[in-house]
C-alpha cells in the first residue's frame, strides 16, 4: 500500500472503503491489532486504510481482507470503490493555491448529493459571481500574483458546475442572514449583480435559498456561525457515506463527523431554516436588494 498519491482527488471513495472495512472487521470480532497481525501488516497502516488516508490499496490486500472478514461477496463492490482512487479530478492542477483542508472539502463537496449551507456574512462560494469572487480573492495573500488570483477565481466558478450539470445536480439549501445582503465586499454594481444572481439561482428546482431577517433575532438561541452539512448518496453501487459538517473560522477549519455533533448542527440548521423567510419572500428580498444597489 502507498500513501503517495494526491490526498484530495479521491477523498470520498477512500472514506467509503475505509468505513466499510472497519465495520466488517468489527463485525467479524477482530481488533485492529489482531487483524493487522493476521494480515502481516502494520497496525498503523491498517488504521490509515480504515480512516481513508491511504493512497492506494493493492487488489491482493483487499481480497485478503475480505476473506479474513468473511465478506468475499462484497469484494467486487469494494474493489470498484478502490479503483476510484486513481482518478485525478479537475482541481488537482490548482492544489498549490488551496489549503489542504479545503482541498479535502472540495473532494467531499463534489461527491455530495445534498449541501445545506448556513452563512452569516458572505455569499457562499458556490453562488458567487466572478467579480464578487475577485473582490474576495485579490487581497487574500500578499504574495499572490495576478495569475494566482485568476486561477482561484476560475476554480471557484468551476465548483458551481455541480449545481447546473444536466445529470443529478447537487441539491442545495442555503440560509443567509440578512447581513449577507448588505456586507459590501465589492462595488455596488457587483453587489447588485450578485443579489440578482442569487435570486435567479433560487428559481432552479435544486436550489432553495432562504433569508433570515434581522427581525428574527436568534430563533434557536444559537449564533448562526457558518457551516455546511454534506449528505452523500446512499443508493446504487456505492455503499453510502455518513454525513459530514464542515466549518470554517479565521484560524482554521474543522470537519465534524461524530453522529451526535452532526445531529445537533442539523437541528440548529433546521430551526434557523424554519425561522427564515420562505423561498418566495426571500427571492423578493434579494431582488429588492439588487435594485437598491443599482440606484
Amino acid at each position: 500500500m502507498s500513501n503517495t498519491d494526491d490526498p484530495i482527488s479521491t477523498t470520498l471513495p477512500r472514506r467509503e472503503l475505509g468505513r466499510a472495512l472497519r465495520e466488517a472487521r468489527e463485525a467479524a470480532g477482530y481488533t485492529l491489532e489482531r487483524a493487522a497481525a493476521l494480515m502481516e501488516m502494520g497496525k498503523a497502516s491498517l488504521g490509515r486504510l480504515e480512516r481513508g488516508e491511504l493512497g492506494r490499496v493493492k487488489t491482493l490486500y483487499l481480497e485478503a481482507l475480505c476473506k479474513l472478514y468473511g465478506i468475499e461477496d462484497r469484494f467486487g463492490d469494494l474493489k470498484a470503490i478502490a479503483d476510484d482512487f486513481g482518478s485525478k479530478l479537475w482541481w488537482h492542477s490548482t492544489r498549490n493555491l488551496l489549503a489542504p483542508v479545503f482541498r479535502t472539502y472540495i473532494g467531499l463537496e463534489a461527491g455530495a448529493e445534498k449541501l445545506s449551507i448556513l452563512q452569516s456574512l458572505l455569499v457562499p462560494g458556490l453562488l458567487q459571481v466572478a467579480d464578487y469572487v475577485r473582490a474576495m480573492e485579490e487581497p487574500y495573500f500578499d504574495t499572490d500574483t495576478a495569475e494566482d488570483v485568476d486561477q482561484r477565481v476560475q476554480l471557484r466558478l468551476r465548483r458551481s458546475a455541480i449545481l447546473t450539470r444536466s445529470r443529478q445536480p447537487v441539491q442545495l439549501d442555503v440560509v443567509l442572514t440578512e447581513t449577507v445582503l448588505w456586507t459590501a465586499v465589492a462595488p455596488k454594481d457587483t453587489m447588485g449583480l450578485q443579489m440578482r444572481h442569487l435570486a435567479d439561482m433560487s428559481t432552479r428546482e435544486n436550489v432553495r435559498i432562504r433569508i433570515l431577517p434581522f427581525s428574527s433575532g436568534l430563533p434557536v438561541k444559537a449564533v448562526p456561525t457558518p457551516y455546511t452539512i454534506m449528505d452523500f448518496p446512499r443508493t446504487g453501487a456505492k455503499l453510502g457515506e455518513p454525513s459530514v459538517v464542515y466549518a470554517e473560522s479565521n484560524i482554521g477549519s474543522m470537519f465534524y463527523q461524530d453522529e451526535r455533533d452532526v445531529r445537533r448542527l442539523r437541528e440548529i440548521y433546521g430551526g434557523i431554516w424554519n425561522a427564515a423567510l420562505d423561498e418566495g419572500k426571500s427571492r423578493e428580498m434579494l431582488r429588492n436588494a439588487a435594485r437598491r444597489y443599482f440606484q
